[in-house]
């Protein structure tokens, strides 16, 4: 048994020398194309392509995630040796939001946390981040207002998205529930838990108090040992909390779709989506007036959400969400039919789909 142990051993030393050979030659091929792109050093549509190339070459027994995984890291470090890279994120650090950049972005990376959406947006339209991480919609609440917002008045363009699975914890430094009075954070994660919480915590004198972020609700109940906070994993070993329970999301599948925000415009990747706002005047039939070039092309559309426009009472602005990128030619040929029959429409990018 011990000879055929180290039998594998040495045959797996021999693939880690391998390997690492092998890392520094694409490390190596990374930094020249990096010194002849000069400017731009991160390619959402190239790092999809090679992310799903290497999902249809495996295998296994590696799962197509732990692939996405080991290549986003190797991206990453070899991204960082072309240049440095900062993400602007809505912080404190230990949120879901940091968890995305680095799902996204890998490490080596440099994550600043922000304490607000309108900071992460202000942060990379004065180049003091290269690019922005935003929630836009959970798929128990729905949509994120304040994002939309922004991305209406904003230069800056989407180049990304991710979808992360939200695991929310009871985090506290008391392990004994019987002796929490306050429980903290942001109004999103109380109701995705709403049900949880009736359930284990529903005595009257338990007080559930909104907290910017799940992180700041963590950082509150550091401070009393009769405060809990609903947070990541993540966030419990940032701040020196023990996790009292864990998924305690009424719905599994809970999901938040966050945004990459930056100044570039993204190439095709071949699996890509078109983000727009649109309006129209206010009469019957509009939204069907402005939708119907979508069905005639073929396009098919994913998503549809009305926001309040700030310029009238009564009047809506609406983000889709299709499929395809803006170059390719019958979503060209429906956003030039679209563009003529609304009275406003912004194209908020192109973007490889996650």
């Amino acid at each position: 048994m011990t000879d055929q142990i180290n039998t594998i051993r040495d045959e797996i030393d021999e693939i880690d020398s391998e390997l690492l050979k092998l890392v520094n030659k694409r490390a190596t091929l990374a930094k020249q194309i990096g010194q002849a792109k000069k400017e731009i050093i991160y390619r959402p549509d190239r790092e999809a392509q090679v992310l799903l190339r290497l999902q249809k070459l495996n295998t296994g027994p590696l799962s197509p995630q732990h692939v996405i995984q080991i290549f986003t890291e190797i991206m990453s470090l070899c991204r960082s040796m072309e240049r440095p890279m900062n993400v602007a994120y809505l912080g404190p650090q230990g949120t879901f939001s940091e968890e995305a950049v680095l799902n996204r972005f890998g490490k080596s990376v440099t994550a600043i946390p922000c304490e607000s959406i309108d900071r992460v947006f202000h942060k990379v339209e004065s180049g003091l981040a290269s690019y922005g991480i935003v929630p836009v919609e959970n798929s128990n609440e729905g949509a994120v207002g304040k994002t939309l917002d922004l991305l209406l008045q904003t230069s800056l363009k989407i180049c990304g998205e991710v979808l992360l699975p939200i695991h929310q914890c009871l985090l506290s430094l008391n392990t004994d529930l019987n002796k929490i009075k306050k429980i903290y954070s942001h109004p999103q994660s109380l109701a995705q838990c709403h049900e949880w919480l009736n359930k284990n915590f529903a005595l009257p004198h338990i007080k559930r108090v909104i907290a910017a972020s799940n992180a700041h609700a963590a950082m509150i109940a550091a401070d009393d040992k009769n405060a809990a906070a609903i947070a990541s994993r993540k966030a419990a070993d940032v701040y020196g909390l023990s996790v009292c329970a864990e998924n305690i999301e009424d719905d599994p599948k809970n999901t938040t779709r966050f945004l990459v925000i930056g100044s570039q415009n993204v190439a095709l990747s071949g699996k890509d989506k078109t983000s727009l706002a649109m309006s129209s005047k206010n009469r019957p039939g509009a939204i069907h007036e402005l939708l119907s070039p979508l069905a005639k092309h073929g396009v098919s559309m994913t998503h549809l959400e009305s926001r309040p426009s700030r310029s009238d009472q009564w009047e809506y602005v609406f983000f889709a969400d299709i499929r395809g990128h803006q170059k390719d030619e019958e979503v060209t040929k429906a956003l030039e039919e679209i563009r003529k029959r609304a009275t406003f429409l912004k194209i908020l990018g192109s973007y490889p789909s996650a």
